[in-house]
């Protein structure tokens, strides 16, 4: 009998790729195989291919495609799962694997609507499939998730992904969500597992994100004769030409430079022809430092090899595997191949600062969830008021009247955080009738305890991903405008333009008895937000030569002691002291006592 024959295993983005591979792999090995996927072509060329593995096995098995279902998707993932349950019965394994690339662009320049979306199909595409899988699951059944290690802490260190700033956020929560879900699941005697591959071969990492890295470089500066906009333009046009023949290269330049052309009022021959050998020359650019980019990756690797599919197909199989799972069960592994030395970013000293906000305008949003945040909110106003600065407080209209009374003898407005509009509107008022605005911080409020996440309504854990994740990601990113209006689209006006964004939470659980569910529940957020300001940081200074940094308060400590408002308002009067500017150390846990 085949290893896993008579299971079911259902594989999100299995049309093609590494979810095709996996599919193939425990269709080999007698599996009944469940595939999705956005594209419905793809998923029958796979599904043509699995049933030719199957009749070669002699398994007998099925194969079964359920194609337009975009993991991101309520209903159509929770259709899925009821049409299962119905025809087949219980679900096995669960392997999430479907993903994007997501915007790759400094995060001043990155849509939030693509950053949701990226947030959306890698964290959220991830919780909804599991818990819903959870419902067709009896016990032995296995979830296994696809992320990246590339988001992870080393002690004390924090890994950057430049350009990809909602990629890391998502992957970041996703490892702890696979944590925090082995931890919610024990008791149904599920196992929840990750794995972080590294790099690996594939169509997206040579077409996709390394040339759209390598043409970020390009635009950040400005090419030639070309402006960033200019450039990003051009992008748009000639990175999809990569790995075509030279004809159709050939012919690609010419449409693209006759494009700018137009955009320009160029009619002259001459001159466009210029423009096409200045789009070539910027092509060719791009090519280079894409190879270079993947060759410096490869030389931190031991055996400067990527992954081949297969090998990351063998790897699921194997955790899968009942011994192996329970093992390894609320594990990431195994740790990226890739070793990536980088700076600390984290750090739990505070350098000792004289707070001095006179004539310095800090705006505070604040999504509170209980009265705790309020004090915190109330008491950070009180002391940068006390040291000569000006206070305006946003309040979530989600927050509560006594919330809205307790705040209303500071500059005070209740509003919908989560609108970008509102928020973009909101800044510039308080620019114009406040003054020139020196610090945003957002408060995040404190992740409720009160139930289980895979028990949450969609509507419940869409609500945790906006507070914790997406309206930061808002906050900051207009914050930017303000501190740099145009950058966006201009990213030279960067260079020395000074400013602070500040997020603070979410906070560790406080309590003589807090459980390892409690703190892995927390963890899931935090780990979106760490190396989402540890990449945005890196783009700001490294890339964009700017002055202006986001910084991370992370209140509380494992030792489950109360968070001390005190300990914050330190952090926040070194961050705006100037002083941290050329500091590395960008993450601080101010409660944490460890050295």
């Amino acid at each position: 009998m085949l290893k896993f024959q008579n299971k079911i295993v259902v594989i999100t983005g299995s049309g093609t790729g590494i979810g095709k591979a996996i599919a193939i792999k425990f269709a080999e090995n007698g599996a009944n195989i469940v595939i999705l996927g956005r594209r419905k072509e793809p998923l029958e060329e796979a599904a043509k291919e699995l049933e030719q593995v199957i009749a070669n096995a002699k398994s007998n098995s099925f194969v079964k495609i359920f194609p337009g279902v975009d993991v991101s998707d309520e209903e159509g993932v929770s259709k899925m799962f009821e049409d299962l349950k119905k025809s087949h019965g219980a679900v096995d394994i669960v392997v999430n694997n479907a993903g994007v690339s997501g915007p790759v662009t400094c995060f001043p320049n990155a849509p939030i609507s693509e950053f949701k979306s990226t947030v959306g199909i890698h964290l959220t595409g991830t919780f909804w499939t599991s818990t819903q899988a959870i419902k067709t699951m009896k016990p032995g059944s296995k979830i296994v998730t696809i992320s990246t290690f590339f988001t992870e802490e080393r002690p004390y260190e924090q890994r950057p992904y430049r350009f990809r700033s909602p990629y890391t956020a998502s992957q970041g929560a996703k490892n702890r969500l696979a944590e925090a879900m082995s931890w919610e699941i024990t008791d149904k005697k599920i196992i929840s597992i990750a794995t972080n591959p590294g790099p690996v071969h594939s169509d997206r990492i040579y077409k996709t994100v390394y040339p759209k890295a390598a043409a970020e470089f390009m635009r950040v500066s400005g090419f030639e004769s070309l402006t960033p906009e200019e450039v990003e333009s051009v992008n748009a046009d000639v990175l999809p030409l990569l790995g075509e023949s030279e004809n159709t290269v050939k012919q690609g330049i010419a449409q693209a430079a006759a494009k700018l052309a137009k955009s320009k009022s160029i009619t002259s021959e001459s001159d466009i022809e210029k423009l096409g050998t200045t789009i070539s020359s910027l092509l060719a650019k791009i090519q280079s430092i894409a190879e270079k980019v993947q060759n410096n990756t490869s030389k931190m690797i031991a055996d400067e090899q990527f992954l081949t599919q297969q090998q990351v197909a063998e790897t699921v199989l194997m955790l899968s595997d009942d011994n192996i799972a329970q093992i390894l069960n609320g594990k990431v592994i195994p740790g990226d191949r890739v070793f990536y030395p980088v700076k600390p970013h984290i750090a739990c000293s505070i350098p000792e600062t004289q707070a001095n906000f006179s004539s310095k305008v800090v705006v505070l949003a604040l999504d509170a969830t209980d009265e705790s945040d309020v004090t915190r909110t109330e008491s950070l106003a009180q002391k940068i008021e006390s040291a000569g600065g000006k206070t305006v407080i946003l309040i979530s209209k989600t927050s509560s009247k006594a919330a809205e009374e307790r705040l209303s003898k500071f500059h005070s407005h209740v509003m919908d955080l989560t609108s970008q509009e509102n928020v973009k509107r909101m800044l510039n008022t308080a620019t114009q009738k406040v003054g020139p605005i020196n610090t945003v911080i957002y408060i995040t409020g404190k992740v409720p305890q009160n139930s289980k996440f895979v028990d949450l309504s969609r509507k419940d854990w869409d609500g945790l991903v906006d507070k914790f994740i997406n309206t930061p990601a808002i906050f900051m990113q207009e914050s930017l405008g303000v501190f740099v209006p145009g950058g966006a689209k201009n990213p030279p006006l960067f260079k020395g333009k000074e400013g602070n964004m500040i997020i603070i939470g979410p906070d560790m659980p406080a309590g003589a008895k807090v459980t390892g569910a409690e703190r892995a529940r927390v963890e899931v957020f935090r780990g979106a937000l760490r190396p989402f300001a540890t990449t945005v940081n890196q783009e700001l200074s490294d890339v964009l030569k700017s002055k202006v940094r986001m910084q991370l308060i992370l209140p509380g400590s494992v030792e489950g002691t109360e968070s001390n408002n005190d300990n914050i308002m330190k952090a926040i009067s070194y961050f705006t002291s100037g002083k941290a500017v050329n500091n590395a150390e960008i993450i601080y846990y101010p409660d944490e006592t460890r050295s």
